[in-house]
């Protein structure tokens, strides 16, 4: 069996609204770079980018940023790291993709503008030196930056749904049922 980037997700619409829907539904473009418009049903995506591999997705990322209307909201899946690397559990390859990755971080920090916010993170565990080939149970790490987010601890979250609600309040949308923006949170 081999994960190939043409596979298809079919993806049961959310009971309730995502962050994508709350941004689309308030008239914000949603962008949705590789597999993110097939994982959401395609509910709250304005505008699919198709790409494969985590270059091609790179710089379809880098383009959309280009091309994005201020208050716009890009998600990209970075789906190299999880379906090549992370579930065959190919620990060189996964070295390999992250140097590969942050090599082209400096990239997206360029074409920041004031008030950009960017959030890198995981769905979920996909530890490579762990045996089998289901997800792990470590948590993901947040790393959110931009022109004007000072850097500091923000420590461990009791949901991922925190993840949401702080692109939320960045986005300046009303808060969702679940999760805490740690944007003004200090630490």
């Amino acid at each position: 069996f081999e994960r190939t980037g043409n596979r298809r997700d079919y993806a049961v619409p959310s009971p309730e609204p995502t962050l994508l829907t709350r941004a689309a539904d308030v008239g914000r473009d949603v962008l949705a770079v590789g597999k993110i418009s097939d994982i959401f049903a395609g509910v709250g995506v304005t505008r699919k980018l198709t790409a494969i591999g985590n270059e091609q997705i790179m710089d379809v990322t880098l383009q959309a940023m280009d091309e994005a209307a201020d208050g716009s909201f890009i998600f990209s899946n970075f789906v190299d790291f999880d379906m090549l690397y992370g579930h065959p559990r190919d620990v060189p390859g996964y070295a390999t993709a992250l140097e590969a990755f942050d090599r082209r971080l400096p990239e997206l920090e360029a074409k920041m503008e004031p008030g950009d916010m960017m959030l890198i993170t995981a769905d979920h565990g996909c530890d490579p030196s762990w045996p089998g080939t289901d997800h792990t149970r470590e948590h993901v790490p947040i790393l959110a930056f931009g022109p004007e987010i000072r850097g500091r601890g923000i420590g461990a979250r009791t949901s991922f749904a925190d993840i949401g609600e702080t692109l939320a309040a960045h986005l300046g949308l009303e808060p969702g049922q679940h999760g805490l923006s740690f944007a003004g949170e200090t630490q």
